[in-house]
């Protein structure tokens, strides 16, 4: 192991524990990769006696895997063991003890610390670390923090660390701060390029970067090489295709991701004494250092997690990582000597990433943070000094969902004391509202096990075989009702083998991820005791616990479309599609404790999964929500028969449940669904013609015209109104196509005015030889008539309607009916343009009258 003293934070050693030394001051330190401030900084402090007597140093970090192998790196180094001067504290796991000097943290733990203990009274100093990485939980905390220090903890330390960060936009939040740079990597590292970017539909990224893996492994006789993926879908990949390579024969290969057991953990970080490659997700990001390291293949890919506000779905897709991201992944092969990082993209892929990846409270459910603020204080959660507001639109849905809970007032927007029991609880808002139900229904213990079932990794493997899947069927036993019963009894059968590894692997069962259910299901019941809750339990698969699992999850009821499909209307307009392993079949109305937007067709499509889906009765959301259960008349339009029809119609909030059908529609509802038909262009009325348009043409022209006759324009609402009144007593579109039009249009206007019309704008001109012109009308230009040259004999000066203040635009026809002329002043066209047309026209025509 390298000396600690060499490395290359502490060549600010001095500047930051003279800047400490005041007590109560805010920094700034970026310090970028392989610098070794996540472990180094804490001692420094500590050493310098920073840290007050009776307190300690608490470092926040994003991930749990990163605050216990910290934890663990910094005790050895100090010679402590583990959990005395320095420990960690995750969820339900505390190494610590009261005399424990520096305390790993995650980011949610210590601000649920901050509501029981909203001074922090044991913390002296507070570092934030990887703070670029911008978690929805560091950064409540953090504004927090400077609220305590500016108001009853001015002694109140305050760090925040990056590698990456934008310490500008940082510096102005915290200002007044001092800001503090160390310099870079302690080793260079040679950053390759792939030529041409491959096509993941024909070659998947674990099979370019096993090709990758295995060229660096041969053309580079030292070192480790460590491969980041997005997922442990993908580390899985991965570690099959490398497996297939020649030339990885002779590598130990380790995954490493979150949800592998901490045993796991600890072997694909520690030395060995053969050549090692860890397939990894982006929790080898940032903080951890990997003995050994010197090699680095990057798919530059992460999976990430959003939540649309607009839809109420969550998404977890695969994304290109930032800029920032992928400098922090080529940092891991040079922290311990000079090191290779292969990109598996192009230079010019490179050049239009983004900077940096997007805060998580731009693209997380805000539900379980909005819960924690209200019950530290924070009444408008709006008005919260964020360092990055939130998206209003996905605010308003966390504080409408906790309404629904009933975790927040809805008239006052205080947290309810049923919301101050629910934050006991460290799951989302759902799962604690579910578990507060179950004293109702006697089923406390169960609520808490599909709790704990729903908090990590699955634990049935996916398509495990045929042999498992009977396998699993026969030990079982049958399960139509609840995804979560079937992994109730998955889990049940694994407990009571003590989870025998070959034994889980037969059924098709995790059984590194049972075993770790069972201890968040003795830690969620511990929880449920000291909240006082009775732990009798009704039997495991009652009804009771279904409606418990309503109760949390209400706003994501849905309905099947119908029985030969999976596909299913949701509560709020939303629509989405049962996952096909769903043993939830028959149901026609189900609870989907999941809706998540994922890819599939090879990332080609995206599509909504209703999972862990439970069925429920339609008399629960009656006996559970009876305010949000409306039944009221629809009357709307048969696709199929085209006849208006009045159905009775009940409702769970939008959500149709029953359509009762029979009844008779309204006149005017009828004929306004009708005429909206005649509208969109989807029904046609027969007889609304030319004529129909030329008088509206007319009363429109006289309108604009010669306003003080009083004549009203029809403007498009008057048309509406119009078509509607055609419809008035017809049920079906056939009996509107054959209405009579003309004389309801005509009756917009009383007799006075369609007399004026009659009179001043006239369908038809007199000529002086008897004969009539059509006058032809238009919204936007003017009146027109198409008259033979021979018919306008005598005709000297121009014509006009009106009351003569509209001049009549004149098509001057030739014998065969052709223009010659178009013109509105007639003097003019007699004077200059008539000797010419006679002279062309008399050759051709000469049996025709030409004066």
């Amino acid at each position: 192991m390298n000396d600690r003293f060499q490395l290359p934070i502490y060549a600010i050693r001095d500047s930051l524990v003279r800047v400490a030394q005041a007590g109560g001051q805010r920094l700034v330190l970026r310090a970028p990769t392989g610098s070794g401030k996540s472990t180094q900084v804490p001692q420094m402090l500590l050493d310098a006696g920073i840290v007050p007597d009776g307190r300690r140093l608490a470092l926040l970090e994003p991930r749990r895997l990163a605050a216990r192998l910290l934890a663990a790196r910094v005790a050895q180094e100090r010679q402590t063991p583990l959990g005395e001067e320095v420990g960690y504290q995750i969820r339900f796991e505390d190494r610590t003890r009261p005399d424990t000097r520096i305390v790993y943290v995650t980011e949610g733990l210590l601000l649920r610390q901050m509501l029981s203990d909203p001074e922090l009274r044991r913390v002296g100093v507070l570092v934030f670390d990887e703070f670029h990485e911008r978690h929805l939980f560091g950064d409540v905390t953090l504004a927090m923090a400077l609220q305590l220090q500016r108001t009853t903890r001015p002694d109140l330390t305050i760090i925040v660390m990056s590698a990456t960060l934008d310490s500008q936009a940082l510096e102005t939040y915290l200002r007044p701060c001092t800001v503090l740079e160390t310099e870079g990597r302690l080793y260079p590292v040679r950053t390759e390029y792939l030529a041409r970017s491959p096509d993941p539909l024909r070659t998947p990224p674990w099979e370019t970067a096993a090709d990758a893996t295995a060229r660096l492994v041969r053309d580079e006789p030292d070192g480790d090489v460590l491969v980041f993926m997005p997922g442990a879908y993908e580390i899985h990949r991965t570690i099959q295709a490398l497996n297939a390579r020649p030339e990885i024969r002779g590598c130990t290969i380790l995954p490493l991701h979150g949800e592998l057991p901490p045993r796991d953990q600890d072997a694909a970080v520690a030395p060995t004494d053969r050549r090692k490659i860890i397939v990894a997700t982006n929790v080898a990001e940032t903080s951890l250092t990997i003995e050994g390291v010197r090699l680095v293949v990057d798919a530059g890919l992460a999976r990430v997690a959003r939540f649309d506000p607009y839809r109420g779905i969550d998404t977890l897709l695969i994304e290109r990582i930032s800029k920032a991201s992928a400098e922090q992944r080529a940092g891991r092969a040079g922290r311990t000597a000079p090191g290779v990082c292969v990109r598996l993209w192009t230079e010019r892929e490179q050049a239009e990433k983004a900077a940096r990846d997007v805060p998580e409270i731009r693209r997380v459910d805000l539900a379980e943070t909005a819960l924690m603020l209200k019950a530290a204080g924070h009444v408008d959660v709006a008005a919260f000094p964020w360092f990055d507001a939130p998206d209003p639109k996905s605010l308003h849905r966390a504080l409408t969902l906790l309404q629904d809970l009933g975790a927040v007032d809805e008239r006052t927007g205080a947290i309810t004391d049923l919301g101050r029991r629910m934050l006991a609880f460290p799951v989302h808002p759902r799962y604690s509202r579910m578990m507060l139900a179950a004293e109702t229904y006697g089923c406390v213990r169960t609520a808490a096990l599909i709790a704990a079932l729903t908090q990590d990794r699955s634990l049935l493997v996916r398509r495990p075989g045929t042999d498992a899947e009977e396998h699993r069927e026969r030990a079982l036993g049958e399960e139509r009702t609840s995804d979560l019963f079937l992994l109730m009894r998955a889990w049940l059968e694994a407990e009571a083998r003590d989870y025998d590894l070959d034994h889980c692997r037969s059924l098709g069962i995790h059984a590194v991820a049972a075993r770790q259910v069972g201890r968040t299901f003795d830690a969620f019941v511990r929880i449920a005791a000291g909240q006082g809750l009775a732990l009798e339990d009704a039997p495991r698969f009652d009804d009771g616990v279904r409606r418990c699992l309503l109760a949390g999850f209400a706003d994501q009821v849905g309905r099947r479309l119908d029985g030969g499909t999976l596909r299913c209307d949701l509560v709020h307009g939303r629509r989405g599609v049962i996952e096909r392993a769903s043993v939830v079949r028959a149901s026609q109305l189900v609870v989907a404790a999941d809706v998540r937007e994922v890819e599939s067709g090879g990332g080609r499509d995206l599509d909504v999964l209703l999972s862990n889906v439970t069925a429920i009765e339609p008399t629960w959301l009656e006996e559970l929500f009876p305010g949000a259960m409306v039944e009221e008349p629809r009357v709307r339009l048969d696709p199929d028969t085209k006849r208006v029809t009045a159905d009775t119609v009940r409702r769970y909030h939008d959500l149709v449940l029953e359509t009762k059908r029979g009844g008779t529609p309204g006149e005017a509802e009828a004929a306004r669904i009708l005429a909206d038909e005649v509208i969109a262009g989807r029904c046609a009325l027969k007889h609304w013609d030319h004529a129909v348009d030329q008088w509206i043409a007319r009363v429109n022209g006289l309108a604009r015209w010669c306003p003080e006759l009083g004549v009203p324009p029809i403007g498009d609402d008057d048309r509406h109104l119009m078509i509607g009144q055609i419809c008035v007593g017809a049920t079906s579109v056939k009996d509107v196509k054959d209405r009579p039009v003309l004389p309801v249009v005509k009756s917009w206007l009383d007799h006075r005015q369609q007399a004026l019309v009659a009179k001043h704008t006239p369908e038809r001109l007199d000529l002086p030889n008897g004969r009539q012109a059509k006058v032809v009308y238009a919204e936007s230009a003017p009146p027109t008539i198409a008259v033979r040259i021979q018919d306008l004999y005598g005709v000297e000066r121009s014509l006009s309607i009106a009351m003569g203040r509209q001049p009549v635009t004149i098509q001057v026809l030739a014998p065969n009916f052709r223009p010659v002329q178009v013109t509105s002043d007639l003097e003019t066209f007699w004077r200059e343009g008539y000797p010419r047309v006679k002279r062309e026209l008399q050759r051709k025509y000469p049996k025709h009258q030409w004066r």
